[in-house]
């Protein structure tokens, strides 16, 4: 279970043990640009694209991935639906923010997020820590036939983004112990949480972030 701060930002209590790592999942009551003073981020396109960040801050790009090791940035993506994934490394110090929409989810992008911290770093997936953030859930999110065959399934379905990307991670070889899911629809919590979905154009976005003090 996730834990929601002062700020109205959620956290991992099982991360509080690294004392070098910022993280949080926002929702419609933060600001997270404002908290965090050298952020990254990237134009998302619902792609299986990652970029290094490198201690760059602003818009790094199109993609919908990004890698850091570099202390004193914060690298973050933008939700109102789709599935916020935070990676870490707690050996090497690298982490990762994603973006998983269901395109972005069967292209595997949480994997290429990981392929990205092992070329580039030498991270192993076997001790990465994973968490996946608010995000619509199975109970309101029905798609068509044309997305439904995208992940191996015919007629209108709903879908489990959150479990389709838990099971990517384990297949790329994270420890599921090591894998923690906040279980929270952003469809269905209104108060705390924009939804494309549920707001259409009038949604807003909200910030996920991770990053080395």
């Amino acid at each position: 279970m996730f834990t929601l701060d002062s700020r109205h930002i959620y956290r991992v209590p099982q991360w509080d043990v690294h004392d070098w790592l910022a993280h949080g999942f926002g929702t419609r009551l933060s600001d997270i640009p404002a908290l965090i003073g050298r952020l990254a981020t990237v134009k998302q396109i619902h792609s299986a694209d990652c970029v290094v960040a490198g201690g760059r801050i602003g818009v790094l790009g199109q993609a919908d991935a990004l890698v850091e090791n570099t202390p004193g940035t914060a690298i973050a993506v933008k939700t109102a639906d789709c599935i916020p994934i935070l990676l870490v490394d707690p050996k090497l110090r690298v982490v990762a923010a994603v973006h998983a929409g269901w395109r972005g989810t069967a292209a595997r992008i949480a994997e290429n997020a990981l392929a990205t911290m092992r070329g580039r770093f030498g991270t192993d997936p076997a001790g990465v820590e994973a968490a996946i953030g608010p995000g619509i859930g199975e109970c309101c999110y029905e798609v068509g036939p044309e997305v439904a065959e995208q992940f191996g399934r015919t007629g209108r379905v709903r879908l489990d983004l959150a479990s389709i990307s838990r099971t990517q991670l384990e297949a790329a070889g994270l420890d599921p112990g090591r894998i923690y899911v906040s279980g929270l629809c952003t469809m269905c919590n209104a108060d705390e949480f924009h939804s494309f979905r549920r707001d259409r154009e009038e949604a807003g976005r909200m910030y996920s972030f991770i990053g080395l003090r």
